[in-house]
């Protein structure tokens, strides 16, 4: 999988996310940058510029036609993606750190950093998808996160049915999305180890949290039931779940610089992780970053992965044949009827 090397950000990456075809990467970086690509080739689409401090986050929605993004300039930004006109500015007092689309693209959130002062705060906007269209100033949700630790992590589940969110000591939160209710909060990783992602299956009836415990999770969306847990030798900063019909996952981490003794990256550990998404093994690595992964996303189409990292880089790997082809020898013999 000889890679793709996007170079268009002068600092540590943040975030990257694919478009609903996959023919699209958008990445934030700290250096005020959104930048667009496109994955098939690697190629520059455009860039979209107005913010005055680090991004954080970016999310685009299910048509290609919206794109949101949150910065340390406590101000959530939608842009039209063709255009690259900014069509919405919601300000806030604390900066953004999560920003995600429902699977319809009919509500937007948002995630507030809690800081002195501050709480953290959810917001959720409903969202006209004309681009010519005014958006609302006013949410139709705040979540104010008052007795709860730090939110680090948000997203909005199937049908825009819950909240699930992630907290600096290793704790998941679900919340009524209708009514900000809080449901009902699990402990899945370590204590004080903070959930570092996020990311949703296709369908959003399951995700996967990373934390810097050195696992990342599988979770029902309705139950907060972990299914499956990754077991990692290196704090984990991403984990993205690959679309059907493989079953894979993928987690990103790596040691701080100020943890690493010497200026190799093997030291760092700074590869990409597969797991078989059900077995819960390790099957390979993808080294190449020079710093830790900050960020992993797959492709909605199955056919590629990209990673941002602490390096600057943005880095695209489209699968090889082999890699849909393989198959533990227990999935063998189920498909040959000799297991059951």
């Amino acid at each position: 999988m000889r890679p793709i090397l996007l170079q268009g950000h002068e600092r540590a990456l943040t975030q990257v996310k694919f478009s609903k075809e996959g023919d699209l990467i958008f990445s934030v970086s700290k250096d005020h940058l959104v930048c667009a690509w496109y994955s098939a080739n690697g190629e520059r689409f455009g860039a979209y510029k107005g913010h005055q401090g680090a991004l954080w986050t970016v999310d685009v929605d299910p048509s290609t036609t919206l794109l949101a993004t949150g910065a340390a300039d406590s101000t959530m930004r939608l842009w039209e993606v063709r255009t690259g006109k900014l069509l919405k500015t919601w300000d806030y007092p604390t900066a953004v750190k999560r920003v995600e689309f429902s699977e319809d693209g009919k509500q937007l959130l948002a995630l507030t950093e809690k800081r002195t002062g501050h709480l953290s705060n959810i917001y959720v906007y409903d969202i006209n998808p004309d681009p010519e269209a005014s958006q609302t100033e006013e949410p139709s949700l705040r979540i104010t996160v008052d007795e709860l630790p730090r939110v680090t992590v948000a997203g909005i589940s199937c049908l825009s049915k819950y909240i699930v969110t992630g907290h600096e000591d290793g704790s998941i939160s679900q919340w009524d999305a209708k009514t900000g209710e809080l449901i009902h909060t699990a402990f899945s990783h370590d204590e004080n180890q903070l959930v570092s992602d996020l990311q949703w299956s296709a369908d959003r009836t399951y995700f996967i949290t990373s934390s810097k415990d050195k696992t990342a999770k599988l979770h029902d969306t309705s139950s907060l039931e972990v299914l499956k847990t990754y077991v990692a030798d290196t704090p984990l900063n991403s984990a993205a779940i690959t679309p059907e019909p493989t079953q894979y996952v993928i987690l990103g981490g790596g040691q701080a610089a100020m943890d690493v003794t010497t200026t190799s990256a093997r030291q760092g550990k700074f590869e990409a992780r597969f797991y078989h998404k059900v077995f819960e093994e390790e099957i390979g690595r993808v080294r190449g970053h020079f710093g830790p992964l900050n960020y992993v996303a797959v492709s909605p189409t199955g056919h590629c992965y990209c990673s941002g990292g602490e390096d600057g880089y943005v880095r695209v790997h489209h699968f090889d044949p082999p890699y849909f082809d393989f198959k533990f020898e227990v999935e063998r013999e189920r498909e040959q009827g000799l297991r059951f």
